[in-house]
């Protein structure tokens, strides 16, 4: 049975989809886990990076379960808990208050395209597939999930990626925006990444990243918290560190206060 696997070193968790043998599928349970795994990040002030990855370097995440579809997808109950479990999942992964980096190896479809678009930052092996297949199994695809997927490859791209249900490589999936680069090594890439994140001052990071989701939603009203946000970094004893650091040319070390 799948599960999601948290591991933490110094401020850098790794969340892992743990399904191989059916490449990493998403069970509902696995969504209702992956949710409640970065509820636990959002509270854990030592965190500053979290890593997302699929066991081994087969998949990412193919996508749903479909075996699980006849039980847990039949009737119109059913398919809107299971809609909103999914959704839940990647809207607490979007709004975690740490930057997300997806680590993809393999395959990359439905669900999991999903996943990887509600991350910040995404990089892929060579060998990495991806594909929206919704149109070839009849299912539909609500606002927010389609609103990421435009926000991420633009109009033109993401029709043709939903229309055709086409499989697209790496290289490919860089020239979209559906990744940021293609790396041989993406396990490690992603944890120099996550440990260059994890060494900036976070809340520096963390105002940033409100920002940039408000921006996207277009949402004014929490410009006034934004602000806030900032101002606290500037009263901070790591803008002190930081300018200190500077001045005698070293790394910084930063606390979060």
């Amino acid at each position: 049975m799948g599960a999601i696997q948290v591991t933490q070193e110094q401020h850098i968790s790794v969340v892992t989809i743990d399904d191989a043998e059916r490449y990493n599928a998403m069970s509902l349970s696995m969504w209702i886990d992956l949710k409640q795994a970065f509820d636990t990040i959002e509270g854990d002030a030592q965190v500053r990076a979290v890593i997302l990855r699929g066991a081994g370097e087969k998949a990412f995440v193919s996508g749903a379960n479909i075996s699980e579809f006849e039980t847990q997808r039949n009737s119109e109950a059913s398919v809107a808990h299971y809609n909103q479990s999914v959704a839940q999942a990647q809207e607490a992964i979007t709004r975690c208050k740490v930057p997300v980096i997806a680590a993809i190896s393999g395959i990359c479809y439905g669900g999991g395209l999903g996943l990887a678009l509600s991350c910040d930052l995404r990089y892929a092996s060579p060998a990495s597939k991806f594909r929206m297949p919704a149109a070839r199994l009849g299912l539909g695809y609500g606002y927010k999930g389609m609103k990421s997927i435009v926000q991420n490859l633009g109009p033109t791209a993401a029709a043709e990626a939903f229309y055709t249900a086409k499989v697209y490589g790496a290289l490919e999936a860089a020239h979209m925006g559906i990744v940021n680069a293609v790396h041989d090594n993406v396990f490690e890439h992603c944890a120099e990444i996550a440990l260059q994140i994890s060494q900036n001052a976070p809340l520096t990071v963390q105002a940033a990243k409100q920002a940039m989701l408000c921006i996207a939603d277009g949402d004014t009203s929490q410009i006034s918290r934004i602000d806030q946000a900032v101002d606290t970094c500037f009263k901070s004893s790591d803008y002190a560190e930081g300018r200190k650091a500077f001045a005698e040319k070293r790394l910084p070390k930063f606390t979060g206060h």
